[in-house]
């Protein structure tokens, strides 16, 4: 028992066989303790625990009377160790932490239910303009109509249809004309080498192979004319037009939409009004607002793009027109200069044959 130890020499206290301290150290251990306790606690008043001695852990003093001592208890001030006040500081940091405010998040919106409300908007929206087209057919329902704007489109839908048979009929004649300035050059060509070979047709066969090289080189130059015209008049009717008449569909799209919120809440007003029914007046009212403003901006939309495509149809079928009727005069008439002159003042540049194959240096 009078071992040292390499513990805390702080907790060591040497007893005697039957447990009482030794006389020797009595005086020294109590003198040691009075300098450590508080104030006003006297030695007779207070009692040691051991749990051990370890470095690690903490004594403890606990006040009380001791055993044999008469003396009432008096207050007593518990002073725990620093590895036990650091413990209990982060005890209280957390608990703090954990008694804080609560800051709930926002509800997560499921997706699946984001969805499903959309596909039940839609699917309503789908039943209400169906209802709308049905009605309209069957002489039931009425509809909003704007006369000019209609007489407009009408108008558009028709001249777009002549418009693409003016282009069928242009593409067919292309062909042909390809198809016999390609003849016409074969045929130059034969006369050409009848004319080397045969030395007493020589001259005749010469004038005709002249005569089929002239017509088709004329005639490729008409066939650029009129494949020039061909391009601009196919960009006037399917770009132009073709855009035009998709902001026309969704001008009658939104009209039914509008008409079908329109009917709604006309069915609406006509019936009771009560606390039941006076929320879906007011849905409905704001419902038919909002589809109303849309039909309000497509039909905006419609009339500034017709009177843009007017503008445009005018000016580009103008010059493609006087381009086919110079070009087409020119080359029946046999007047190459004013062929070739049609087509420099339109800034149109023939393709040579062979132009677009790859040279042999490039082959390389």
């Amino acid at each position: 028992m009078a071992q040292e130890s390499p513990k805390n020499s702080a907790a060591e206290i040497p007893v005697t066989s039957n447990g009482q301290l030794e006389d020797s150290h009595e005086h020294s251990f109590n003198r040691d303790l009075k300098r450590s306790l508080p104030v006003g606690l006297g030695l007779s008043e207070t009692k040691i625990t051991s749990h051990g001695f370890d470095s690690t852990k903490e004594g403890v003093v606990e006040a009380g009377p001791f055993p044999g001592s008469s003396a009432s208890p008096k207050s007593s001030v518990i002073s725990p160790s620093s590895a036990a006040a650091s413990r209990l500081a982060g005890q209280g940091g957390r608990a703090q932490q954990r008694s804080g405010p609560v800051v709930l998040a926002d509800e997560v919106k499921n997706p699946a239910m984001e969805k499903l409300e959309l596909v039940r908007k839609w699917s309503l929206n789908t039943y209400k303009c169906t209802r709308q087209i049905i009605s309209e057919k069957l002489g039931r329902g009425s509809r909003t109509v704007d006369l000019e704007l209609e007489a407009q489109i009408d108008i558009l839908r028709d001249n777009k249809k002549k418009y693409e048979n003016i282009l069928r009929l242009a593409q067919t004649l292309s062909t042909q004309l390809f198809q016999m300035v390609h003849t016409q050059r074969q045929l130059g060509d034969a006369f050409a080498d009848l004319s080397l070979k045969s030395l007493e047709l020589h001259e005749e066969f010469g004038y005709n192979a002249d005569t089929q090289k002239l017509l088709a080189k004329n005639g490729e130059t008409l066939l650029g004319a009129i494949n020039f015209f061909i391009a601009s008049v196919t960009t006037l009717v399917n770009k132009t037009m073709e855009d035009t008449l998709l902001t026309v569909k969704q001008y009658e799209t939104a009209r039914i939409e509008y008409d079908a919120y329109r009917t709604d809440l006309e069915e609406l007003n006509l019936g009771p009004r009560d606390a039941n029914t006076l929320p879906k007046i007011e849905q409905s009212q704001q419902l038919f607002q909002v589809h109303k403003e849309k039909y309000d901006k497509m039909r905006n939309d419609v009339s500034i793009k017709l009177k843009f495509l007017e503008e445009n149809k005018v000016k580009v079928l103008h010059n493609q027109l006087v381009l086919f009727h110079n070009a087409i005069a020119a080359y029946f008439s046999g007047n190459q200069k004013q062929l070739e002159q049609t087509l420099k003042e339109f800034h149109i540049k023939l393709k040579t044959p062979g132009a677009d194959a790859p040279s042999w240096l490039e082959e390389q």
